[in-house]
């Protein structure tokens, strides 16, 4: 290279491989003090469990303590937009989900963060169902009955969920689309009164994570029609689901995943990756979140990256049609 004719290249040049080295030391050296998990949600709630079981273990394989830190607030966005400016040296991370990572970019009008550009993807840790259930009064016995009741009765048939927007919401308005129904909608504050008023009789209708209606299916207080991912699920093996009821092409899933900081170091990421998707592979953790009624995933950072961007597009046709916006 002409060194006084392209002064300022060779400086680049200079500058870049100073980043690259001062990176890669910084990675070596990494994890050097405590690690934060950003949960933007309350504790109890799914995503905070998943982190605190996937923290308790990382806590012991990088030598340093991992601690679940809950920022609730705003659907989600107080606690994703932190971690999204927080500084890309490896030790902030978000177990952002569903809500969190693919329906808000698309929901809100104005947000502070975009997934694909302020975030960097590890993993998805786990999956978790959505169950499609009725007040046992209600005549519909399967998904299948179900159409047909609503095409008989158009907008008689009413929905709750958790809140306008949330994956109960959207995954519901979806359904209606694809089954070309009409459907009514009544919004909660939270699964807990949407939940209340259906075994009430109050509403008819609701989808909800298998966690949160498995006890009460179980106790006959309510009655599953349908799953929404495209294959049945273990903890509810009778239950078809609506893939196989004949709303071809139907797979809704709630899931949580391991995403950092835009611009953290790609060294750190794959160890990330390696620690996390390797204490998920293990039969006791296995076990552990099966018997939350979760299913632990663990995939690379690549296919976890593409899958952002499939579930992306997926909900922003949810938000389309179900006509949910947010200021």
């Amino acid at each position: 290279m002409d060194w006084t004719v392209q002064p300022i290249n060779a400086m680049r040049l200079l500058l870049t491989a100073f980043i690259f080295v001062c990176g890669n030391a910084t990675a070596q050296q990494w994890p050097a003090k405590p690690v934060r998990i950003i949960v933007p949600f309350p504790p109890g709630q799914a995503a905070d469990i998943v982190a605190r079981v996937v923290a308790e273990r990382l806590t012991t394989t990088l030598g340093q303590q991992v601690i679940v830190d809950n920022r609730p607030g705003a659907g989600s966005v107080v606690g994703s937009e932190m971690a999204a400016k927080a500084p890309p040296d490896g030790y902030t991370f978000l177990a952002g989900g569903t809500s969190a990572l693919t329906i808000n970019v698309n929901l809100y009008r104005k947000l502070g963060y975009d997934t694909l550009r302020d975030f960097a993807p590890i993993t998805n840790m786990t999956e978790v169902a959505m169950v499609f259930c009725v007040n046992p009064a209600v005549a519909a016995r399967d998904i299948r009955e179900l159409i047909v009741f609503a095409k008989q009765r158009p907008d008689e048939v009413s929905y709750g969920s958790s809140g306008s927007g949330t994956v109960s919401h959207l995954a519901q308005a979806l359904f209606a689309a694809m089954a070309d129904i009409k459907l009514r909608h009544i919004p909660y504050k939270g699964s807990v009164p949407n939940l209340t008023d259906l075994i009430a009789g109050q509403i008819m209708l609701t989808a909800e994570t298998t966690p949160t209606v498995l006890p009460y299916v179980k106790a006959g207080k309510l009655r599953a029609v349908g799953i929404a991912s495209n294959t049945r699920i273990p903890f509810l093996p009778e239950v078809p689901a609506l893939d196989e009821q004949g709303v071809s092409g139907y797979d809704v899933r709630a899931w949580t995943g391991l995403v950092a900081p835009a611009g953290t170091p790609a060294t750190i990421l794959e160890r990330m990756n390696k620690e996390v998707a390797g204490a998920l592979a293990t039969p006791e953790m296995k076990k552990r979140l099966y018997d939350l009624s979760l299913v632990a995933v663990g995939d690379t950072r690549e296919h976890f990256g593409a899958y952002l961007k499939l579930e992306l597009a997926k909900w922003a046709h949810a938000v389309k049609v179900s006509g949910a916006k947010v200021e």
